[in-house]
């Protein structure tokens, strides 16, 4: 496999070795030793998601507040933009994110560390998107920060996309900075 280093500490874009003839392909998405010693992925996995969902639903940008999970994820059918958003104000790339392209065909995963928010946009007609948590989702733990927040500037490829009712209310980074504050004094 192919591991691809970003701009943010701990996420990497990982690129599995594919095995394929005339019947199909065949590919590893997941090997506790290789992921460890090549791509740094040391956490245990605790749960597997999957999630469909059609073009232009916008799901993000996600994170659990006192027990973040890690999650590598990859698209087994359709493509999406996905993206991974530095959410702790101690680091200095507090405010960056990453954004990978994700399909069925290029078989890439996407692993975002505990710690980062995390949200992907759907490019085509439907996505089937797959991934491993590193802790269970809890949803009084949730938190968020607005898909479309200007100091942010993320390109989503997409203006007008579908959105839940609770990720319009999402707060923007600046206003969940000041609330992180508040709660440290």
């Amino acid at each position: 496999m192919r591991v691809i280093k970003t701009g943010l500490p701990g996420v990497v874009i990982i690129e599995p070795k594919v095995f394929g003839d005339h019947r199909g392909f065949f590919l590893e998405t997941f090997q506790q030793q290789r992921y460890r010693d090549e791509a740094g992925i040391e956490l245990p996995f605790v749960q597997d998601n999957h999630s469909r969902s059609a073009r232009g639903v916008l799901r993000g940008l996600h994170f659990q507040r006192t027990r973040p999970q890690g999650k590598l994820v990859r698209v087994v059918s359709g493509e999406v933009l996905d993206v991974a958003l530095d959410i702790n104000p101690d680091s200095a790339t507090f405010g960056q994110y990453e954004a990978v392209l994700l399909s069925a065909e290029n078989h890439r995963q996407f692993w975002v560390p505990p710690g980062y928010a995390h949200g992907f946009v759907v490019l085509s007609e439907y996505a089937d998107f797959e991934y491993k948590c590193t802790d269970y989702y809890d949803p009084s733990d949730e938190g968020g920060i607005l898909w479309n927040d200007p100091a942010i500037g993320i390109d989503w490829g997409i203006s007008n996309p579908q959105l839940s009712e609770k990720d319009q209310q999402l707060p923007t980074l600046g206003e969940y900075r000041q609330q992180l504050m508040q709660e440290r004094s």
